[in-house]
């Protein structure tokens, strides 16, 4: 695995998202994040949207970000010349270059060959670099494919991206179509874009990058069209945690971005979201709250700190053990005997279950009081 360079395309795929609109005070305040988070190129929009969206694209360039930006564009000559006015680093032309979606756009593949040829000559005048995307690469015809990188190689363009644009692959067949475009064009920059359909855009991401891909395009919470697209928080701690991979990326931005982007796309994050749901540094069962207070790498791989959270109080209900009960006393200064501990949790795991959930730290503690009462008052 190469070194790796991640494109963030949170403000342009993430606000594709059915029902989403960043207004640009939110695209500035995730932008300020991503900085922060050291994301060296972002996608920022589609120029051709109108002028609003040229507009913000241009406002966010000028606030002198560090990583670069990307404007995205169809085979249009009039969506690169609204790119230029957006004044983004580097422009993306997107060609359709499966069968499924040229009948559907009424395009050929020569078509796409020679729009290609045309309109990366007049973007390379203009644009720092100029990536081009194989849309719905995943379903295309692999001749004709090796045929669309070949002509992009000798047009002399920064990348390709390779997009599973209906997330149809799995890790098997990812790694089996990046390998075989690597070896078939060694220096090509080579951008895999996984969407999450069939719940696989993250591992298609990693087993993209271990193929052979440069780059990957992520959003934040995998914000994104239909089910969204690879995240970028589950991309990155995947690399490092699993992959034991070096990226340099500060990943103690990844729950403020997350909560930033939830907000104002309107899209909450669920409870079991991988990195930065609200579940993921939680605890209850006594077995593993028992092996936690020991040691917190037993059941928990991942550490608060380093996605910018806070390790979690374990949570207490039907599956909770003594263990876990008796240092939640302590450090609320509390001294139980085994037997109060015994009878603190019987009634925990009594209510719990008949609420159909876990108890608040204040029930708990109201539970050990309503007994210590009664008790006095047998006494």
């Amino acid at each position: 695995m190469k070194n790796i360079r991640l494109i963030d395309t949170t403000l342009r795929d993430g606000e594709q998202a059915p029902g989403v609109v960043f207004l640009l005070t939110e695209k500035l305040a995730i932008c300020e994040l991503l900085e922060k988070a050291g994301i060296p190129e972002i996608e920022v929009g589609t120029p051709a949207i109108g002028r609003r969206d040229i507009h913000d694209i241009r406002t966010v360039v000028n606030q002198g970000f560090k990583f670069k930006t990307l404007s995205w564009c169809r085979g249009k000559i009039s969506d690169i010349e609204a790119a230029q006015k957006a004044g983004t680093n580097g422009v993306h032309i997107s060609f359709p270059v499966s069968d499924i979606h040229l009948s559907a756009l009424d395009k050929t593949k020569l078509w796409a060959l020679n729009s290609m040829k045309e309109f990366v000559t007049i973007a390379r005048d203009q644009f720092e670099y100029v990536s081009i995307g194989a849309q719905d690469a995943s379903r295309c015809d692999a001749k004709f494919l090796d045929e669309f990188i070949h002509v992009a190689e000798d047009l002399g363009v920064f990348r390709v991206r390779i997009a599973d644009t209906v997330g149809i692959l799995n890790p098997f067949s990812t790694f089996q179509l990046i390998r075989k475009i690597r070896k078939k064009h060694p220096s090509i920059g080579l951008e895999f874009h996984g969407h999450n359909d069939l719940g696989m855009a993250t591992a298609n991401t990693i087993t993209a990058l271990k193929a052979g891909a440069d780059f990957a395009s992520v959003t934040v919470n995998g914000l994104g069209e239909r089910a969204g697209n690879a995240a970028l928080e589950e991309v990155v701690m995947a690399l490092k945690i699993s992959e034991k991979k070096e990226i340099d990326i500060n990943t103690q931005y990844f729950s403020q971005l997350s909560h930033v982007v939830s907000r104002a796309s309107g899209k909450p994050i669920t409870d079991f979201k991988p990195i930065t749901g609200d579940m993921v540094l939680k605890h209850e069962s006594g077995i593993h709250t028992n092996s936690l207070l020991k040691n917190r790498e037993t059941y928990q791989i991942i550490n608060a700190a380093d996605i910018g959270s806070e390790e979690q109080d374990f949570v207490f209900g039907k599956h909770s053990g003594k263990a876990s009960l008796k240092d939640f006393f302590i450090r609320h200064q509390i001294s139980l005997s085994y037997l109060q501990c015994s009878a603190v949790l019987e009634v925990v795991k009594r209510r719990s279950h008949l609420l159909k959930r876990s108890l608040s730290t204040d029930e708990v503690l109201a539970i050990n009081q309503e007994l210590d009462r009664k008790a006095k008052v047998s006494f």
